[in-house]
C-alpha cells in the first residue's frame, strides 16, 4: 500500500527561502539587511524598522526548548503512522526570542526538559525537507 503524502505546504514567495534551505540542509530564517533583526514567520516587511530589504540567512541551528507537547492524534493521514510525536516551540539561538514551531527527534517524551539545548537536523519527507531538533549530543571526554 501507497504512503499518503504529507500536507501541501502552498507556494508562498516569501518563504520560499525557508524550504529551499531545508533542502540544502541550513536553517535559514529571513532577517532585515537595514536593522539585522531576525523575523520568523517571513513577513514583506520588518517590524522593527519597517524596512522591506529583507533576505532569508543561515543560522546556527542551535536553540533552545521554550514548550513542547506530545501528540497522540493524525490530524492528516500522512500522521497516522508517525503518531505518537513531540511537537515543540524552540527557541532560536540567534536573537532573543527568536521561536520555531517544530518537532523533536532523537528523544522519548519522559526525557524533555524545558531549557534543554537542542540542534537542527533535517528530515526528509519526499515532497519537501523539514527542519526537526534533536537534543545536543554530549560531548566525550
Amino acid at each position: 500500500m501507497d504512503r499518503p503524502a504529507p500536507p501541501p505546504l502552498g507556494h508562498d514567495p516569501l518563504s520560499a527561502f525557508f524550504w529551499e534551505g531545508a533542502r540544502a540542509g541550513e536553517l535559514r530564517i529571513q532577517r532585515c539587511q537595514r536593522c539585522g533583526t531576525y523575523i520568523h514567520l517571513p513577513r514583506p516587511i520588518c517590524r522593527n524598522c519597517q524596512s522591506f530589504d529583507l533576505a532569508g540567512e543561515k543560522v546556527s541551528g542551535r536553540a533552545t526548548l521554550y514548550t513542547w507537547t506530545q501528540t497522540f492524534k493524525a490530524f492528516h493521514p500522512f500522521y497516522v503512522d508517525r503518531v505518537p510525536f513531540l511537537l515543540a516551540t524552540v527557541t532560536l539561538a540567534d536573537q532573543p526570542g527568536l521561536q520555531l514551531l517544530t518537532n523533536l527527534v532523537g528523544i522519548d517524551e519522559p526525557d524533555v526538559r524545558i531549557g534543554m539545548e537542542l540542534e537542527v537536523q533535517f528530515e526528509d519527507l519526499g515532497e519537501y525537507v523539514i527542519p526537526v531538533f534533536a537534543p545536543v549530543a554530549a560531548v566525550i571526554s
